[in-house]
């Protein structure tokens, strides 16, 4: 929740979603899924600005820290925002760690939520930054002990919406356009079908709704209908 001005109405929608769908709507936590982050970017002061006071965004933020971190689709795509820690060797590990807070400022917790795939081999930090970016071989150890196809990440801009990394083994995914109100990328999804075959689809941005007509109440809101 840190980018764009619409935090509020994209993070009701997604909960609405999981409400009325709970077994067809996983919400996974990032990086910006904090307190922190939240106030460093425009999440905070646009919960001020629309509510005047904190108690919206404090209400949003302890939900955050129940998000889960990871989910696993068909045994194979091994979803999580951002990326692997040296700490954590098996998925299982994520079991024990204590997610219900908000995020340190180090250890695995950190690192899942701000690590990068590298060009080089191994472990190395991430300069004026958080995290690490972790080689190849780390990638291929990771999916190997854990018997996955795939890690499905997002965390970064990628302009053609999607980007792949690590010989295929690591997919980036990007599905906002016009990333941060400046990147000018299209935007993404990847959808498996029922042989787990990808396919990204790259779509362009919903067109501009007209903002007197969505400021008008429907009649059957007022009985007419």
């Amino acid at each position: 929740m840190n980018r764009g001005n619409k935090g509020v109405e994209t993070i009701s929608l997604l909960l609405s979603y999981k409400v009325r769908f709970p077994k067809r709507i996983t919400l996974l936590r990032g990086s910006g899924e904090c307190r922190q982050m939240t106030q460093v970017y425009r999440f905070y002061d646009e919960c001020m600005g629309k509510y005047g006071n904190a108690n919206v965004w404090r209400s949003f933020t302890d939900i955050f820290d129940y998000l889960p971190l990871a989910a696993i689709v068909e045994n194979s795509f091994y979803c999580i925002h951002s990326g692997l820690s040296p700490e954590i060797d098996r998925i299982d590990q994520l079991k024990s760690l204590d997610r219900v807070q908000e995020l340190p400022i180090e250890g695995p917790l950190k690192d899942i939520l701000w690590s990068e795939p590298g060009d080089g081999e191994g472990w190395s930090p991430i300069p004026r930054s958080c995290g690490y970016y972790f080689g190849e071989d780390m990638t291929e150890k990771f999916n190997y002990r854990n018997n996955i196809k795939m890690i499905c990440r997002g965390h970064r801009l990628a302009m053609q919406g999607y980007s792949l990394d690590h010989s295929g083994l690591v997919a980036t995914i990007c599905s906002a356009r016009y990333y941060y109100y400046e990147g000018g990328n299209l935007p993404a999804v990847l959808e498996l079908d029922d042989t787990l075959d990808m396919n990204f689809i790259q779509f362009e941005a919903a067109p501009r709704y007209d903002k007197e007509a969505a400021r008008r109440v429907p009649g059957h809101f007022l009985g007419r209908e």
